[in-house]
């Protein structure tokens, strides 16, 4: 039996009311598999997520609903040393990191 994560989608109702994605470009912050990802990607532009742990960042493309993969990015990377050139971001996500 597989574990089902917020069935209910009480996570994804809070991070919608708290942050608007909408055509948003998003990074989020140890994005791990990209569980939280997919509650927000659709919505925004397009979103980068970063991790330093390089099975989060193997994995998480592999994860990814097809769907969703033409506007999601996977870098591996560390918070204090990210990867970006002059690129901004309109809203940064960091969720489950601490």
């Amino acid at each position: 039996m597989s574990l089902i994560r917020d069935p209910e989608g009480h996570e994804t109702d809070w991070i919608h009311e708290f942050i608007e994605f909408k055509d948003r470009r998003v990074i989020e912050i140890g994005v791990g598999q990209g569980r939280l990802t997919w509650r927000f990607a659709d919505a925004a532009r397009w979103t980068v997520g970063i991790d330093p742990e390089p099975d989060s960042i193997y994995f998480a493309p592999r994860e990814c609903p097809p769907e969703l993969r033409p506007k999601v990015r996977w870098i591996l990377a560390e918070a204090e040393h990210l990867p970006f050139l002059g690129e901004s971001f309109d809203v940064a996500v960091l969720a489950w990191s601490l």
